[in-house]
């Protein structure tokens, strides 16, 4: 049984180039507007993944546009995490940085251990089959926390 539904959520992972733009991708895709939806990473020192905006664009998911950032970036820009209900980490160090900066606020922080998909693979076809794998974990996680998505 699903989870009560956050109002917002913040999805992280180590540089929001690769997990947590595919899963903020996803959740708005499937979920609408029923929740604010952003992602940030660790740290801010790589631009959207080209696999991981290919990988999406199969379904229909467009993350060309993302813009990469770091939690300490989303700050300064006047993001105050506390004003999220949920905090999906998506990799150890985005959990660890997650549990650090809410330690004084009441914010749910769970971890989803997705794969990181980045330099696996030796061919092409190889490297879009890594990525196809993390987007379907994180949609099966998506659809396991907050249930089935909204109708079209």
């Amino acid at each position: 049984m699903p989870n009560r539904f956050p109002s917002s959520v913040l999805f992280c992972c180590d540089h929001n180039s690769v997990r947590s733009p595919i899963a903020e991708g996803y959740m708005k895709k499937l979920y609408g507007q029923r929740a604010y939806v952003q992602s940030a990473g660790v740290r801010n020192d790589r631009e959207i993944d080209g696999f991981s905006i290919a990988v999406s664009a199969e379904d229909g998911v467009v993350l060309d546009q993302h813009r990469a950032r770091s939690f300490e970036e989303m700050m300064d820009w006047g993001d105050d995490l506390a004003g999220f209900d949920l905090i999906v980490a998506l990799s150890p160090a985005s959990q660890r940085q997650a549990l650090e900066l809410t330690r004084f606020a009441h914010i749910d922080v769970e971890y989803w251990p997705i794969m990181d998909p980045s330099g696996l693979g030796e061919t092409r076809d190889a490297k879009l089959d890594a990525y196809r794998q993390t987007r379907e974990q994180i949609k099966m996680h998506l659809a396991e926390r907050f249930g089935p998505p909204k109708e079209d």
